[in-house]
């Protein structure tokens, strides 16, 4: 890649696999200005820009917002700034380590979803606290503090740290059960108001109890982000199709005869 080389966006665009459409993006909110702009508007990139791009597209790949890449990224946008300044190499080291890291997760994933597949084929129960290994929530922490909170985070996550490792398997066995009887109900044509489903919901409240006291309202709000949220969708649906909105239902029947 010789310092004196430049690269119109199309070419860019190849290189990358980043479409002119969102080079021209990244340029109108100030994250990847061109070197230059040739006759007839064609804008130019160089070494700088090739490498800036590198790391935008591995922020995003670590799911950082556009905002915070620029903020990231804001010490390169000095016009004296060095191509490869202390600063860039120790962010492209940290970028590594995450990526290395994001790699051992998702191979200790595939290992889980391979031993749900073989204990399937084999008609075994897998073991509930194998079930989620490789598994990291803590993404969601930052999100979760903005909705509901520090202090109810911080109790939650209390409560969680002092069940120990039995405790927390115990309760993610106690979600699958739960999970998969709600799922045989549906199957089964059981209507949500049933003494069954609501047995099973009744468990589902004492577990989400541990952590906070739901009211009706907050209880029925949280069966609807099941539903809204694609993540916690994905997880119900994981046990049949259409049981996210079956739990939902289910629970706004419980909030309605149960909590204030």
């Amino acid at each position: 890649m010789p310092r004196t080389s430049t690269w119109t966006i199309g070419e860019l665009a190849r290189l990358s696999g980043v479409t002119s459409r969102t080079l021209r993006h990244y340029d109108a909110i100030g994250l990847l200005a061109p070197r230059g702009v040739r006759s007839g508007g064609r804008r130019t990139y160089g070494r700088r820009e090739l490498l800036r791009l590198q790391q935008i597209l591995v922020l995003r790949e670590l799911d950082v917002s556009l905002p915070a890449v620029a903020e990231l990224l804001a010490d390169d946008d000095a016009d004296d700034a060095p191509v490869l300044s202390a600063r860039m190499l120790d962010r492209l080291r940290e970028h590594r380590d995450r990526l290395l890291t994001e790699r051992d997760r998702f191979a200790q994933l595939a290992r889980t979803v391979d031993a749900t597949i073989t204990a399937l084929e084999k008609g075994e129960d897998m073991a509930a606290d194998k079930l989620y290994e490789g598994f990291d929530h803590s993404q969601y922490e930052a999100e979760a503090r903005e909705r509901w909170g520090d202090e109810a985070i911080d109790r939650g996550s209390a409560v969680w740290s002092r069940m120990g490792p039995a405790g927390q398997a115990a309760f993610g066995g106690e979600s699958a059960a739960i999970g998969a009887g709600l799922a045989a109900a549906m199957t089964d044509g059981v209507e949500v108001a049933d003494e069954r489903v609501q047995a099973l919901v009744a468990r589902h409240f004492a577990q989400i109890a541990l952590f906070w006291t739901p009211t009706a309202q907050s209880y029925a709000g949280l069966g609807q982000m099941y539903v809204d949220d694609p993540r916690f969708a994905a997880t119900y649906e994981a046990f049949s199709p259409g049981l996210a909105p079956y739990l939902r239902d289910a629970m706004a029947v419980y909030a309605a005869a149960n909590l204030r």
